[in-house]
């Protein structure tokens, strides 16, 4: 028996091993596990070149876990190892043996694994002692045993061993005692060795029997060595697809559609990424692909590895030129990865082209699912916008879908406006927007339907892209002003008229929460005497600022609407005719009051014409502002007199509520009084 010191260059290395190493300490089966599938692919190509004579015999790995014992053991029957071989490549730390066997048999090794020499020492995370019991595929090699307590020093003798190969025996650690759980090692097993090229077994198969559960002869294989993502997509049925799926997510809903991968320059790269359906939530989608090297298990959190809109897909990424590293932070920096990952996003957007090119109609039956998926993208990633804005598709009320250019060259002798912009119009709620959408129809006019999460951002996003076109919610203004044009309607009221009724309606309006500003529009006789519509743009800002924190100064503002009154309708008529029948003598003497304080004030306007503001005598000044103050009270005096004839005129309070209640805003004890009030009027 020999001993010696580990080459490394501090006592504090293992500590760092054991603490940093791996962000999780879970990864050591993974590493340890996929040594052994190294070993046994290395022996395979060695037989296949004809420099191992022997019999490959049962090359299954096997992960043995015995409780009393402490220990965990990984054993394989692959090439095995040599004394020296021990000292070269377990005892200085970092020397990788895969990379140099790679260079050696370059053109015909099997998915080699390991590239860093560190994976072994993930074994300490979790032991307190490690051994490894080796024998050399090489012919008259001696078996050995190299055993370490998790520092420097180690022993290594000649030991009796029957068969080829390597066992790695890890005695765990107090703390890690849980990874002797049958259980949490069938977990980890199926997570990072699910879909190894190496058979491996995870003690017998069991079964019930008389009520109980008893043990087979049969291994338990816990990997599929061939899954779907590694064979030739010719070679692939519909249903096989489906199957996988299945098997990656046995309780998930049937994907729409699926991409194969399958790439060999200028890098390698394999997988099938499935296109889940995404109905109205974008977090809970994410993070379901799985990332593998050489089908070994690299990480299913990708963010930042995939560009972010892909992380709504699931299925399998493979590629040996993913580095099987310690970090996320450093497959995010890595060539390779940014690489493959603006190919994924090329092929994702070419793959959808196809499809839609192929079968319109399959396509436009599962958009409403895709739609989110397709938003995100687009959003996010400036180059898939530029592919995907081909097959984006619109749909407008009547359920009908178009592409952004077969949109356009409907709508746009129609729905241009005085200044050369194409207006799309949208609702976001058929049922709460209803009588908008019926408006905009009856003046010739089409209307999308934008009722997705992401629809407002993307609206944004297409209006920054061609800044000749905008969008407009349909109940965002009248309907001859949704799509301005050069006429202009001559209104019935007098301005005088105007200015009356704004306390009349004011006196009636919700306050808690809510501003509401009272507006004039000639709408024509037919339309509704009172309409509520909400500014364009400050409808926006507040919806993004619902999804945006960042704009949570939008969000706090109070809802702003506008009360649109109907000047040629009759029931403002009649509101006219009963103010003047019952405010005419007071509104006169207010007015008698005013005439005399107008023309002092025109009077004093003209003395401080033409003079700078130092030249105006500070009489006059002291004048003006009394006189202001004056005007100012009298106003007051009638807008109290045109509130109080609001308050108590039921016509005024029935047709507020009967336009709150057009934009579902009639609520509560509001919605049972204007009943009762309707009851009443209707006797």
């Amino acid at each position: 028996m020999s001993t010696g010191k580990i080459g490394v260059t501090s006592n504090d290395l293992f500590p760092i091993i054991k603490k940093f190493l791996y962000s999780d300490h879970d990864i050591f089966l993974r590493e340890i596990v996929s040594n052994a599938v190294d070993a046994t692919q290395k022996l395979k190509t060695l037989s296949s070149t004809g420099e191992f004579k022997g019999e490959l015999g049962d090359l299954t790995v096997r992960v043995n876990v015995d409780k009393e014992a402490k220990t965990i053991t990984i054993s394989d029957k692959g090439i095995g190892m040599t004394q020296e071989e021990i000292e070269k490549y377990i005892n200085q730390i970092a020397f990788s043996g895969a990379e140099e066997f790679l260079d050696k048999y370059k053109d015909q090794a099997n998915a080699i694994i390991g590239h860093f020499g560190l994976g072994f020492y993930s074994s300490f995370m979790v032991s307190d002692k490690v051994d490894i019991v080796t024998l050399s595929h090489k012919e008259g090699a001696k078996a050995v045993k190299w055993s370490c307590e998790g520092n420097p020093e180690y022993t290594l003798e000649e030991v009796e061993k029957a068969e080829r190969g390597t066992d790695i025996v890890m005695h765990i650690s107090e703390e890690e005692k849980d990874f002797l759980e049958e259980s949490r090692l069938q977990e980890l097993l199926n997570k990072y060795c699910k879909f190894l090229p190496i058979e491996i077994a995870f003690g017998k198969k069991k079964e019930w029997k008389d009520g109980k559960e008893e043990q087979t002869d049969e291994d338990n294989v816990i990997n599929d060595t061939n899954p779907a993502w590694t064979k030739k997509p010719a070679d692939l049925k519909e249903e096989d697809y489906g199957d996988f799926y299945r098997q990656l997510y046995p309780m998930g809903e049937d994907p729409l559609f699926h991409i194969h991968l399958n790439v060999d320059y200028p890098f390698n790269l394999t997988g099938i990424l499935y296109f889940p359906k995404i109905k109205n939530s974008v977090e809970i989608q994410k993070n379901k692909i799985q990332l593998y090297c050489n089908q070994v298990f690299v990480t299913d959190s990708v963010e930042g590895i995939v560009p972010e809109f892909l992380t709504l897909l699931h299925g399998v990424i493979d590629s040996p030129d993913i580095p099987l590293n310690v970090s996320r932070s450093y497959l995010q920096s890595d060539g390779n990865v940014k690489k493959i990952s603006n190919h994924i996003t090329k092929k994702v957007a070419d793959s959808l082209m196809d499809i839609f090119k192929k079968d319109r109609t399959e396509f436009e039956s599962k958009w409403d699912d895709l739609r989110m998926f397709v938003e995100y993208g687009m959003l996010t990633e400036e180059k898939f916008f530029d592919r995907a804005k081909k097959f984006f598709l619109i749909k407008n009320t009547e359920g009908k879908y178009f592409t952004l250019e077969e949109y356009e060259a409907i709508i746009k002798e129609n729905q241009t406006d005085k200044d050369n912009n194409i207006i799309n119009l949208y609702a976001t709620d058929m049922d709460a927007q209803f009588s908008y959408v019926e408006a905009a129809k009856a003046k010739g006019y089409d209307v999308l339907l934008m009722d997705s999460q992401l629809d407002n951002h993307i609206i944004n996003h297409l209006e920054q892209k061609e800044t000749n076109k905008k969008y407009v919610r349909v109940d965002s203004d009248v309907v001859d002003k949704l799509i301005q044009k050069d006429e202009v309607k001559e209104s019935k009221l007098s301005e005088e008229e105007k200015t009356d009724l704004i306390p009349v309606f004011n006196s009636q309006l919700p306050t808690e929460g809510v501003n509401y500003m009272v507006t004039f529009e000639s709408l024509g006789e037919e339309a509704q005497p009172l309409m509520i519509t909400q500014a364009e743009f400050m409808r926006r800002m507040k919806d993004m600022a619902a999804m945006n924190a960042g704009m949570g100064f939008y969000g706090e503002m109070p809802d702003s609407y506008n009360l649109v009154v109907n000047t040629d309708h009759e029931l403002v008529a009649t509101i006219l005719k009963d103010k003047d029948a019952k405010l005419n003598d007071k509104l006169s003497e207010v007015s008698t009051k005013l005439t005399p304080l107008f023309e002092e004030r025109d009077a004093l306007e003209a003395l401080k014409k033409d003079k700078k503001e130092e030249e105006v005598p500070q009489e006059e000044k002291d004048k003006m502002a009394d006189i202001q103050k004056q005007i100012t009270e009298v106003n007051a005096e009638k807008e109290g007199l045109l509130q109080e004839f609001g308050k108590d005129n039921q016509l005024v309070k029935q047709l507020i509520d009967l336009a709150l209640l057009a934009n579902n805003m009639l609520k509560g004890e509001e919605l049972a009084k204007f009943v009762k009030r309707s009851v009443q009027m209707i006797k």
